[in-house]
């Protein structure tokens, strides 16, 4: 502000602090036309910086932090009182080169590029959504205009993939109320925990997102604080995106192996995990489907000082039907009942292939957001099959707990 303005209104300063604070509560369109003197009263009064109004609207920078993505903080499980869950300690897959080529980062990575959708509901806050505003947001932080009145704010993350393409898809025509994101089935068949569909899902790739309703953008400037750098009044809103897709990392250890599985046919499936996530809210769909992702069989591993086989990969899912994970914080508040079968198909020394389908239904509730599911198989224990062509059998092996013995049926 020029000096001798300050000059000129010095005799009218007690004044102007009298009714000063009644000036800045005006309408928008009072105070985008407010006189200059009276403009200059209220900042000798109170030395504020000028409101920048446009057309009515105001100015808000919105700040977009990220959960921590590492996984040892967010599979924050604590299934003995006072341990936090270690996954590396049960872990003996590993993560090299090829497992990178073939699945990515183990864990989650951090993204740059997001999509926000703005919903304006006029003056009635948690209304229906009769209009969006899309961006298209590079960094963590985005600046735009906002009429008065009330805002919903939706942010989820542009995709990214090794290869270029892209499973996950974005349904915002049924309705404009929420987002829902889903993946389309493969050409591989199904078999468990699936009612209405024949074949397996694409695993979705990473997704987050935040929702924010009811966000009040009024003339009282509430809310808002001053950015001398850019000369603005902003109103900053921290959004936490969290994931709304899960990492569970499968591995089937082969004690006493001796050659007798010699590789994979390259494919797993989970059945029993949802189809869809309404991004919202975060919540999981009812459809249980079965979704299909890579494996690799990697030989002489080292577990606890034994060489082991062991066949691992990555699966990405939409977690467990009608649950938002990030909402929970024990198992004993899942609601659905649905049991999960991990296959693998295996090929033996002698050029026959086998599926193996694994119950995996208490690990995956108990690490109900993600984690490390183990099947343990002692070799010495499973016949080679003799018959030519297709699978020779079908083992079904439950959970391996604390040296448990194995069930199949044949």
């Amino acid at each position: 502000m020029p000096n001798n303005r300050h000059n000129i209104f010095a005799a009218a300063w007690q004044q102007s602090c009298r009714w000063g604070h009644s000036v800045r509560r005006q309408t928008a369109s009072l105070l985008a036309a407010v006189v200059v003197s009276t403009l200059f009263f209220t900042l000798a009064c109170e030395r504020e910086p000028v409101l920048h109004l446009h057309e009515g609207a105001e100015p808000i920078d919105i700040n977009i932090p990220i959960i921590n993505l590492d996984l040892s903080t967010y599979w924050d499980y604590e299934f003995v009182y006072g341990v936090t869950y270690d996954w590396k300690a049960e872990w003996y897959y590993g993560w090299d080169a090829i497992d990178y080529q073939i699945f990515g980062n183990i864990g989650y990575t951090e993204p740059k590029v997001f999509n926000l959708r703005r919903y304006f509901t006029f003056h009635i806050p948690f209304a229906p959504h009769t209009q969006v505003i899309a961006n298209t947001v590079t960094g963590n932080s985005f600046q735009g205009k906002y009429n008065f009145g009330f805002w919903d704010l939706l942010v989820w993350n542009d995709v990214v993939t090794i290869d270029g393409i892209q499973s996950l898809n974005f349904d915002e025509s049924t309705t404009l109320d929420y987002v829902t994101a889903y993946t389309n089935q493969t050409m591989v068949p199904t078999r468990y925990q699936a009612p209405k569909y024949t074949r397996a899902f694409y695993e979705p790739e990473a997704l987050f997102s935040a929702y924010e309703q009811a966000i009040e953008v009024n003339e009282n400037l509430d809310g808002f604080e001053y950015d001398p750098v850019r000369d603005l009044w902003v109103k900053r809103l921290d959004m936490l995106l969290k994931p709304v897709t899960y990492i569970y990392l499968p591995q089937i250890i082969l004690h006493n192996n001796h050659n007798k599985i010699v590789n994979v046919d390259g494919s797993g499936n989970l059945s029993g995990m949802a189809r869809t996530v309404n991004i919202n809210t975060g919540i999981s769909g009812s459809d249980a489907v079965t979704v299909h992702y890579n494996v690799r069989f990697k030989p002489y591993c080292l577990k606890d000082q034994e060489v082991v086989d062991i066949i691992g990969g990555r699966l990405m899912t939409f977690g467990m039907c009608d649950l938002n994970p990030n909402a929970i914080t024990r198992q004993e508040d899942i609601p659905e009942n649905r049991r999960h079968f991990m296959d693998v198909t295996m090929l033996f020394n002698n050029g026959i292939d086998s599926t193996f389908v694994f119950d995996v239904t208490d690990q995956v509730r108990q690490k109900y957001k993600g984690g490390v599911l183990t099947i343990e198989l002692d070799m010495d224990t499973i016949p080679v099959p003799s018959r030519s062509g297709g699978s020779a059998f079908d083992a079904v092996v439950k959970d391996y707990e604390d040296g448990g013995t194995h069930e199949f049926e044949m």
